[in-house]
């Protein structure tokens, strides 16, 4: 074992005998890394790796959606329903138990879905829940192995967990989501759960770019103190909240149909809307007015947004325009949808830029919190 003694003596008898230090230095065995030290950049990609992940599942999830895929698995089989139906019997099995639902009653099969429609719809249901079963496994196998290697450096570990037990969660919402909506008289699931299933898909995704970004600084300087979430970064949070929350109402209402032109709906500013049943159940039912209120909160997002990437950028440039970027992108792609009459990918694109806009936001409030961390 070289200590650092040895090696101290040594290059003091090199020194007393003229041998060039260089000479020394190469015949001193090498340390083998620690393989039990922290490694906070490697933790860090792996976050970023599972956050793409996310992202391409926020994007399958807008596909089932808009393609009224979700209720067609009526079953919860986190084990065995990772396999599809392998013979044309448990197809039909399958397309029997969509049978009782309401969708089928009431929409679908009145406008004549055969097994081959079925089977386009199941699949993008059995897509997403796969894609969630490989989040958990690409999430869940590496914290193990790095927390075996002890690479996971201090105060880490339970910031770790809690983001395992979001992605728990969140399999969870997807099935209560599910099962909102497979009563003989639903034909949808419950907008409610739709957002929650959304929303927490989003939080999930900040955590971990705002946790894989402190490692990134934890490599880079050593500094053990994670960056805070400043003042200004949780008001436009909440701004931005409100809006991701109206969209998501907006989807699981079909809101978006409410209106096919921009700015205007139906040739007026303020859109009808029902207040017969009160106010609260207007902000919150009523699908004129809630596409109306997510077309124009949207504004005040986007400009709180702007002021966010404005104080970002004299600290990090790249936060700064990938925010405001971002925001130019969604707003162009809102009007789009609407004036496409929620075409597919245009609607799509929309929801999948939402979940950038959510990542950006995390990377530009990440810099305040590290200036005042």
């Amino acid at each position: 074992m070289w200590d650092r003694c040895t090696k101290v003596e040594l290059a003091n008898l090199a020194t007393k005998l003229h041998i060039p230090t260089q000479m020394v230095a190469s015949a001193i065995p090498r340390q083998p890394a620690d393989a039990r030290s922290p490694r906070p950049l490697a933790l860090a990609r792996w976050l970023l790796a599972v956050a793409t992940l996310v992202l391409i599942m926020v994007a399958v999830g807008g596909i089932t959606r808009l393609t009224e895929s979700g209720l067609s698995i009526t079953e919860w089989k986190p084990v065995t329903g990772a396999l599809p139906p392998l013979s044309e019997a448990d197809w039909q099995a399958e397309f029997d138990l969509y049978k009782q639902t309401g969708e089928y009653q009431n929409v679908s099969g009145p406008a004549g879905m055969d097994l081959a429609a079925f089977k386009f719809i199941f699949f993008w249901e059995w897509f997403h829940r796969l894609l969630g079963r490989i989040i958990g496994l690409a999430f869940a196998v590496p914290l193990a192995w790095f927390w075996v290697r002890g690479a996971i450096p201090s105060g880490y570990k339970p910031r770790l967990l809690a983001l395992l037990a979001l992605g728990g969660l969140q399999g969870a919402f997807g099935w209560f989501m599910v099962r909102s909506g497979l009563g003989s008289e639903m034909t949808d699931v419950s907008h409610f759960w739709l957002s929650i299933h959304l929303l927490t898909a989003f939080f999930t995704l900040a955590g971990l770019v705002w946790t894989a970004l402190d490692l990134c600084q934890l490599d880079a300087d050593g500094r053990g103190t994670p960056a805070r979430f400043t003042g200004l970064a949780a008001l436009v949070a909440v701004i931005a909240f409100l809006q991701l929350l109206l969209g998501a109402w907006v989807a699981g209402l079909n809101a978006g149909l409410a209106s096919d032109s921009w700015p205007l709906m139906q040739s007026r500013l303020v859109p009808e809307a029902d207040w017969s049943r009160g106010a609260l159940w207007t902000f919150t039912h009523d699908p004129f007015w809630l596409h109306f209120l997510h077309r124009w909160w949207a504004w005040v997002a986007a400009a709180a947004l702007i002021v966010l990437a404005r104080r970002v950028k004299p600290l990090e440039r790249r936060a700064s325009i990938a925010i405001n970027a971002v925001v130019g992108v969604q707003i162009l792609l809102g009007i789009a949808t609407v004036m496409t009459g929620v075409a597919l990918w245009v609607a799509v694109a929309h929801q999948l830029v939402g979940a950038l806009l959510v990542a950006a936001f995390a990377w530009g409030a990440h810099v305040l919190g590290r200036r005042a961390g």
